[in-house]
């Protein structure tokens, strides 16, 4: 069984939802895209593919360029974005309740 977080056991393992629980999960931090790709477990090409409407929704926003790399960031002004993290936590309060640890 693999190590994966509420958001993911929830909503399902495909790569949108494994992009966004990692941007969720450091979202004070920016990355760019083959980092985001990398730490999200999907292949760079496959990010290509929904990338645009992350950024197009404005999920997702472009905060500075260093050499060559756009570095890009969750969008945490977004209201949506707001109750997404909002949501997260509140599985993660619900499923710590779950786990009961004998005495």
């Amino acid at each position: 069984m693999k190590n994966e977080t509420v958001f993911v056991e929830i909503f399902g393992d495909n790569p949108a939802i494994k992009v966004l629980d990692f941007l969720i999960t450091f979202q004070l931090f920016d990355y760019p895209l083959t980092e985001i790709a990398k730490n999200a477990g999907v292949s760079y090409s496959t990010l290509k593919s929904f990338w645009y409407r992350l950024v197009a929704h404005d999920i997702v926003i472009k905060t500075r360029r260093v050499g060559k790399s756009d570095l890009y960031k969750l969008n945490t002004s977004n209201p949506a974005i707001k109750q997404l993290i909002k949501l997260d936590w509140n599985f993660i309060k619900g499923s710590e309740k779950k786990i009961q640890i004998p005495a």
